[in-house]
């Protein structure tokens, strides 16, 4: 993919591709789901036992899905229904197969984790439409007024190539991009801590803006002002500059936003199997086990209470007033719920646990999509020769929209609007047709002549995070300072680090990962509560292919001084 202000680095060596498995916590989850001799095991007299999984999101069915191979009973809590934030909907009285995709919906190639599960259920992916890339016809970048037609960056104003030399010397100057990718791709951990160790000491306390200003590269306000407007890869990035730079060098170190690939039929589809599937390699469960046929079919109803109780258990509630105790659960939801919608034992975690939480930062997202007739956007303007429409990038209320296909002849759909935090609150109070009518508006002033309105073939559908009661917001995004508090948060599933009376319980998420936002950390984090919970019941891993906390001291998260 191009991207509109592409990364520093362009590579030429693919030999080892590059995965979201640091720079924080440094460890080959591709190769541990991989390997031969599985995750681990836990001892016969375990076996049939029950654990708590609140939360049917990813996180939750793939620790349900792992814990069940291993022997025990998964029983999955979900409020609302299987996928969390991979959230696939259609639209009504159109075909089926016409879909949008509330939450997730494109996915790098280093999210390796993620990937291996997406190859284990059979899913296809295609690459995503993402701001020139190879994937999108063409791109219209409009800012104060002024549009810019163009296939690639060098169909843009000298002034968009200018920002692109300044991010790439910002990184390099700032953070050791070069160095840093380098020894990601290569897996050379000594190398990744040493670079990260340096850089958390030196930046944790920087926004992402202040990252920008305390840059030569970018003295310009007006390349600042392009650059937050356009950004790279995905589009602008001005909502984010409150925010640690840290999150941000993740997800560049990463490659995170780069050459996405959308899920053929929806992103939803990929828990949705992980809860039909009857693994070949399972441990006490008879062939043809699934986690639906534990569940006859559906996972128990929202919890409403959380406690600890004799024994060090945990006793659960759930909305229908049932009310079961488990020697172990895992906790997967957002974890403001903990705070407000849940019932909980203040005894169910350390205090500086909680003080995380509260301390935990959710950015806002809406989305709106129409269902259209066809993919007209790729008829020729016969005066100009350009496409009708364009993949669009502007300050305009609408910020980003997408148009999405599957055959001139098809029925397509268009993301009007995709809108992070203030931009995303500005819609908060609209209907889903005063949205569209307000999203129209605005880019009938960038396309004059093209009548959007007549293609509609549907009721617009729409998503406002913040507004969702299960979620209050699409995801984390630490601001300066919160470094330590995201530390405790993954670390958590380390349990003979705890109080004997504070464990138990175990937390997973994109949110508790250090790649919140990406489905790759819901993975990641779920595999590392699954170890917990294996090593709770003394279970181990193969001397093979040893687990996140068997290899933890030697590659655990650079902890920064409490005093």
């Amino acid at each position: 993919m191009t991207s509109t202000v592409p990364n520093a680095v362009q590579h030429t060596d693919a030999t080892e591709p590059i995965t979201m498995f640091g720079p924080d916590f440094p460890y080959a989850y591709d190769d541990f789901l991989a390997h031969p001799a599985g995750i681990g095991q836990i001892p016969a007299t375990g076996h049939g036992t029950e654990v708590a999984v609140i939360g049917g999101g990813l996180s939750g069915i793939v620790a349900a899905y792992e814990l069940m191979k291993m022997g025990l009973r998964p029983v999955v809590y979900e409020a609302d229904e299987i996928g969390g934030r991979l959230r696939t909907v259609g639209f009504d009285g159109c075909d089926p197969e016409l879909t949008a995709e509330m939450g997730a919906m494109r996915f790098p190639p280093s999210s390796t984790a993620l990937q291996y599960y997406i190859d284990l259920v059979g899913l296809e992916t295609r690459p995503f439409p993402n701001p020139l890339s190879a994937a999108t016809p063409s791109t219209v970048v409009d800012l104060k007024g002024e549009s810019h037609y163009a296939r690639t960056i060098d169909d843009l104003p000298q002034v968009y190539r200018d920002v692109m030399d300044a991010w790439n010397r910002c990184l390099e100057e700032g953070a050791d991009f070069s160095d840093m990718n380098r020894a990601m791709r290569e897996r050379d951990v000594p190398r990744i801590r040493e670079i990260w160790a340096k850089l958390v000491q030196k930046l944790d306390n920087q926004t992402f803006y202040g990252f920008l200003c305390d840059s030569d590269a970018f003295k310009s306000f007006r390349h600042r002002e392009i650059f937050g407007q356009v950004g790279f890869g995905t589009g602008g990035w001005d909502t984010d500059f409150p925010n640690s730079i840290l999150e941000i060098l993740r997800v560049v170190y990463t490659e995170a936003d780069d050459h996405h690939r959308g899920i053929v039929g929806g992103s939803q589809q990929l828990p949705l199997r992980l809860w039909d599937r009857e693994p070949q390699k399972i441990v006490h469960w008879p062939l043809g086990t699934s986690l639906s046929s534990l569940h006859d079919g559906a996972p128990r109803p929202a919890v409403t209470r959380l406690n600890r109780t004799a024994g060090n258990r945990i006793t659960v509630t759930d909305a229908d007033g049932d009310i079961r105790t488990y020697p172990a659960a895992i906790f997967t939801g957002q974890s403001w719920l903990l705070l407000s919608k849940i019932d909980c034992d203040d005894a169910l975690f350390p205090i500086d646990h909680w003080t995380a939480m509260e301390r935990t930062h959710y950015m806002e997202s809406s989305k709106l999509f129409v269902p259209v007739d066809r993919p007209f956007w790729l008829d020729e303007d016969e005066a100009t020769g350009r496409d009708t429409m364009s993949m669009t990038l502007t300050d305009r209320m609408t910020r980003g929209t997408y148009l999405l296909d599957d055959g001139p002849d098809r029925p397509a759909v268009i993301c009007l609007s995709y809108t992070w935090c203030d931009d995303s609150l500005k819609w908060l109070p609209l209907s889903p047709n005063e949205r569209m009518d307000v999203m129209l508006k605005s880019l009938g002033e960038i396309y004059p002549d093209v009548d959007i309105r007549k293609h509609i073939i549907g009721n617009p559908v729409t998503v406002s995070w913040e507004n969702e009661p299960w979620f209050m917001g699409a995801f984390k995004a630490n601001l300066p300072g919160h470094y330590r508090y995201q530390r405790r948060l993954f670390t958590h599933f380390m349990q003979d680090r705890l109080p004997a009376d504070r464990r138990g319980l175990f937390l997973a998420g994109d949110d508790i990962s250090w790649t919140a936002g990406w489905a790759e950390g819901a993975v990641q984090t779920a595999l590392n509560a699954v170890w917990g919970v294996m090593t709770q019941f003394g279970g181990a891993t193969d001397a093979t292919n040893p687990g996140p906390g068997d290899v933890f001291d030697d590659i655990a998260p650079v902890e920064l001084p409490e005093d």
